[in-house]
């Protein structure tokens, strides 16, 4: 059950075996990620259908060096253009990809037993919630407006220490031609709804220029 089902040549029965196989896998897979997550149509077909894809360039190549290394230099080149994946995806991409080399090679019943394996996991992972953090996230994004010729270093520090557990400039732009300073910061407010207070007092030390506190992007899941 768990040797490969290809011989010394390719014949079109077992190539059939292994394309119908990879594709009911990546079907699988793509249904278990778009269970209960934020996903795009383009997304889940594309991982409907990747391991069979990989699986039909690994029969092709299959002992012939030559080829395997420059089908291997072929995906060296190959990079997305669309924004940067999330974690999630990238591990869906590398697990749809796991199949189609399991497939490409014949070994289906280790193919099935991987993707089960991996899915079941998945589903255990969503529905306990794992990786989910217990107390309410109070990470936030700061923009404060300074005029040009106002010393910043330090001028918010004791505010930042009675509102936030941490506080980190991102960024430091000029706006308004130059008139203006645009900080960033990265913070931790210490309570829930201490929002209005904190900016309240910022205020007093801008000069009641602009200030926003938006949720902070989610940046790191990104890989």
């Amino acid at each position: 059950m768990f040797d490969s089902i290809i011989s010394s040549s390719l014949t079109p029965t077992i190539f059939a075996v292994c394309l119908i196989s990879a594709l009911l896998l990546g079907s699988i897979v793509a249904l278990i990620y778009m269970f209960r997550s934020q996903y795009t149509r383009s997304f889940a077909q594309t991982l409907a259908l990747l391991p069979a894809m990989v699986s039909v360039v690994i029969m092709m190549v299959s002992g012939n060096l030559g080829a395997g290394v420059a089908v291997a230099g072929t995906f060296s080149l190959v990079r997305f253009r669309s924004a940067p994946g999330t974690a999630r995806e990238i591990g869906a991409i590398f697990l749809a990809m796991a199949i189609g080399l399991a497939c490409g090679m014949g070994y289906i019943g280790f193919a099935v037993l991987f993707t089960l394996i991996i899915c079941l996991v998945m589903i255990v992972y969503n529905a306990i919630g794992f990786g989910t953090r217990k107390e309410p996230v109070q990470e936030r994004r700061l923009s404060i407006l300074v005029p040009e010729d106002l010393e910043y270093n330090g001028m918010f520090d004791d505010l930042f220490d009675r509102f936030t557990s941490e506080a980190h400039l991102r960024q430091v732009k000029t706006t308004n031609l130059g008139s203006l300073n645009r900080l960033t910061y990265d913070i931790t407010l210490q309570k829930p709804g201490t929002e209005k207070s904190f900016i309240d007092e910022l205020r007093t030390r801008n000069g009641n220029l602009e200030i926003s506190l938006s949720l902070r992007p989610q940046s790191d899941e990104n890989l």
